[in-house]
C-alpha cells in the first residue's frame, strides 16, 4: 500500500503526527511526503512557484498516476488529517472501474481565509482532492503526465475537480474518509455540534488543526494530541 502524504515545510508536525497515525495501526504501508522542493530538484514539477497557493502542495498530488508509473493503487491524503482505525480498511473499497475515489461533498465554504492567513479559494467539488484513492493504471489516468501538471495552461480549478475524467470515473467514499472537522457530525452531517456516535475513521482538520495556536481546542482536538503524545513516546522504534 502507497500512501502519498502532501508535505507543506509550515507545518511539518502536521506531516509527522498524519505519518505516524498510519503506520502505528500497520507498519506494511509505504508513506512517502510529497516535497516539492524534493520534486523540483528530481525535475519533476517545474511549475512556477504560486504565491496564492494555499498549500505547498496544491498541485503536486496529481503527479502520483506518474510517480508510480501508472501502475496499482496509490492513496493522496492533505497532511492536516489523522487516521483513527486502519488504512489497509480504505484500499479494500479500491474498484477498478474507477480512476479515483474520493468523498463527494458538498458544502458551501463560509470563510473567507484559511487557517494560516491563506485567501480560501471557493470552487465546486471544493476537498474533494484532498483525499484521493488513485487507481493509477487506469487508462483515463494516463493524461496526467508530468507535462500536464507543470502545464500553466492547466489551473487548480481544472485538477481539484478531476476535470480530465468522466463523472463515471469518480467513484464515492464514504463521508468519515475525509471528515471535515467543524463542518461534520460524527453521522457524516453537516453541523457544527458533534454527536457522540463514534470517531470517524479520518479527521481533516481543514479550518485549523490544534498544531496553531487559534485551534488548540477546536473538535477532535484530543484526538490529535494523543496521536502527537504517541508519538513522541515511541519515537525511537
Amino acid at each position: 500500500m502507497k500512501v502519498f502524504i502532501g508535505y507543506d515545510t509550515r507545518e511539518d508536525i502536521a506531516y509527522q503526527v498524519c505519518k505516524h497515525s498510519i503506520l502505528a495501526r500497520n507498519k506494511d504501508v509505504d508513506v512517502r511526503p510529497l516535497k516539492q522542493q524534493e520534486l523540483r530538484d528530481a525535475g519533476w514539477y517545474t511549475r512556477p512557484i504560486d504565491k496564492l497557493a494555499s498549500t505547498e502542495f496544491t498541485f503536486t498530488r496529481f503527479l502520483i498516476p506518474e510517480l508510480t508509473n501508472f501502475k496499482g493503487w496509490a492513496l493522496f491524503m492533505d497532511s492536516d488529517m489523522i487516521l483513527t482505525t486502519d488504512i489497509a480498511e480504505l484500499f479494500a473499497q479500491a474498484d477498478d472501474k474507477y480512476a479515483v475515489m474520493c468523498v463527494q461533498h458538498d458544502y458551501k465554504v463560509t470563510e473567507t481565509t484559511k487557517m494560516d492567513g491563506q485567501k480560501q479559494t471557493i470552487y465546486p467539488r471544493k476537498n474533494w482532492s484532498s483525499v484521493v484513492l488513485w487507481n493509477c493504471g487506469h487508462p483515463s489516468n494516463q493524461k496526467i503526465t508530468v507535462d500536464m501538471v507543470n502545464n500553466p495552461n492547466y489551473d487548480g480549478k481544472f485538477f481539484h475537480r478531476f476535470a480530465w475524467l468522466k463523472e463515471e470515473e469518480i467513484g464515492s467514499l464514504p463521508v468519515d474518509w475525509n471528515f471535515l472537522v467543524g463542518h461534520y457530525t460524527a453521522d457524516g452531517t453537516m453541523d457544527q455540534e458533534q454527536k457522540e456516535d463514534g470517531t470517524p475513521r479520518a479527521l481533516h482538520y481543514t479550518e485549523g488543526g490544534p498544531w496553531f495556536k487559534n485551534y488548540r481546542n477546536c473538535e477532535f482536538h484530543q484526538t490529535w494530541k494523543d496521536v502527537l503524545s504517541d508519538m513522541m513516546e515511541n519515537k525511537d522504534e
